[in-house]
């Protein structure tokens, strides 16, 4: 008995039709084209959920740099400071008290250059 596939290649059709979906052109209509561009979309999505963590570490950094620098410090005296007396706080939440709350910000800064 031969072997019929139809049903199982429509299915994988299918799906990679669908994760084409929004697709400029023919990259979204055609399963050739629409496979290859799949493939290089998922491919970039996996590199760039490990990027975005190291972006977001680069911006949370500047972000806390320029709030210390406004007070006095640089940043690696900041976080010298910060190890120094005691305070727990991650970069990602440093950056936001220095986006949103420069008053809070100013508060761990003083507690910081005392430490120093």
């Amino acid at each position: 008995m031969r072997v019929k596939r139809g049903n199982v290649s429509r299915q994988r059709h299918k799906k990679i039709l669908k994760l084409a979906k929004g697709f400029r052109g023919s990259r979204s209509k055609l399963f050739k084209v629409a496979n290859q561009a799949v493939m290089k979309s998922l491919k970039h999505a996996y590199r760039d959920r490990r990027n975005k963590k190291r972006v977001l570490r680069r911006l949370w950094i500047t972000r806390i740099n320029a709030a210390a620098r406004m007070n006095g410090l640089s940043y690696s005296r900041f976080i010298n400071g910060l190890q120094k007396s005691g305070v727990v706080l991650n970069r990602k939440f440093l950056a936001e008290l220095a986006a949103k709350d420069a008053a809070a910000f100013k508060v761990i800064a003083d507690q910081v250059k005392a430490a120093i």
